[in-house]
């Protein structure tokens, strides 16, 4: 793989750190804002709003922009969205906050989606992309649980500032590189916008747009609201919520590692062994959430089955997408954040009924097997999807 992706992977890294790491602030952040953790756990909701949101639509504006200088562009306004945040008092400013610096994030995403897939070639795409999101998984092993951390000790606001900090390392790469004349294909001659997003009729990416979004929502609604499980139902101290994620992110890289060897020339395999026993893993989860041992064990399967399956469905909006080549990625960014802002909302909608602290995961459950029943009459498209997107021999 090239060089530049991996440069690519640091900059998602500190990106991937600021989406996930409220996972671990919630409760900090509801108590000094003065707000319930079931409100405060909307951020969630906000951030991937603004990116599915932002993503279409900042991709849309930035197809003619060189690529070095959308993603440079991209991660210091994603900086300076969580400086503001770290200095507010007010919920509804660190909302917007959130917001602004969703539309960043979904910007760079959607761009360095594209970039990956062009910088290997055409049937390697499942490989360039398990490398990129190999950035999130180092946050969720490394920069979440180290923002939970700093959080527990400085309070949640030393963690916005620390990601704006950690962004600025992840800039310079970016300048460094990724050529400067390297333009997007609409600024050489690609596709028109209107022939990019026709795109979108195609029920075949619709299907894999869907299915990523159910299962990213299987994964966010129970990630956002671990810490009251540790802490709660395990009657674990503070300092384990940040070995439950790094748990969790160690599973991640595993399941993308994996998902990245196979979705390319396997992906219906990963969905055919995955699916089932990531829908077995959740309300597994819920049942033991009170054996310590038990809920760090399965965290981690969860975190691995998760991305294994999440990262495929990706995959597979990217090749059917590749029509649509300064959009794509945007598709893709919409797809797993639909999912990740619809996935906290359902789950907060329970923490106030008789399951409290583990209604999150029954939600998990159930969106996993809507995902299953979704794609089991047609299993067979998906297959042909990647024969199709991978070439013979």
């Amino acid at each position: 793989m090239p060089l530049p992706l991996y440069l690519l992977a640091v900059a998602v890294c500190a990106m991937g750190t600021s989406e996930f790491m409220l996972a671990g602030l919630v409760p900090d952040i509801a108590s000094d804002l003065d707000v319930t953790v079931g409100t405060a756990g909307t951020l969630t909701s906000a951030y991937a709003t603004g990116m599915v949101v932002g993503a279409p639509l900042v991709a849309a504006l930035a197809r003619t922009w060189s690529r070095r200088a959308g993603l440079l562009g991209f991660i210091l306004a994603f900086a300076a969205a969580h400086a503001v945040g770290a200095g507010t008092t007010s919920f509804p400013v660190l909302v917007a906050c959130r917001v602004v610096a969703a539309l960043a994030n979904a910007g760079f995403l959607a761009v360095a989606l594209t970039t990956a897939a062009a910088l290997v070639p055409a049937h390697k795409k499942g490989r360039a992309l398990a490398v990129l999101l190999s950035g999130t998984t180092v946050a969720t092993i490394a920069g979440v649980p180290g923002g939970s951390l700093l959080g527990t000790w400085l309070g949640w606001r030393a963690t916005f500032w620390a990601v704006a900090v950690f962004c600025l390392p992840a800039a310079l790469g970016v300048l460094k590189g990724i050529p400067a004349g390297r333009a997007t294909a609409a600024a050489t001659g690609g596709p028109s916008l209107r022939a990019e997003l026709a795109r979108l009729k195609t029920p075949r990416l619709l299907l894999a747009m869907l299915l990523g979004a159910l299962v990213n929502a299987a994964t966010f609604a129970s990630f956002t609201f671990l810490a009251p499980v540790v802490t709660g139902t395990a009657g674990l101290g503070e300092l384990w919520i940040s070995v439950t994620l790094v748990l969790f992110g160690a599973g991640s890289f595993v399941g993308v590692t994996v998902a990245g060897r196979l979705s390319d020339h396997r992906p219906a395999q990963v969905l055919a062994v995955g699916g089932p026993l990531l829908l077995a893993g959740w309300p597994a989860l819920a049942m033991l959430a009170d054996r310590p041992l038990a809920l760090l064990i399965l965290v981690f399967v969860q975190g691995a089955l998760s991305f294994a399956l999440g990262s495929t469905l990706i995959t597979r909006v990217l090749y059917e997408a590749a029509g649509a080549p300064t959009m794509a990625g945007s598709y893709a960014t919409a797809a797993l954040n639909a999912g990740a802002a619809v996935g906290p909302l359902l789950a907060a909608t329970t923490l106030g009924t008789t399951t409290g602290n583990l209604g999150p995961l029954w939600v998990s459950g159930l969106l996993v097997a809507v995902a299953l029943l979704v794609a089991l009459p047609f299993r067979r498209v998906i297959t042909t999807v990647a024969r199709a997107g991978v070439p013979s021999g």
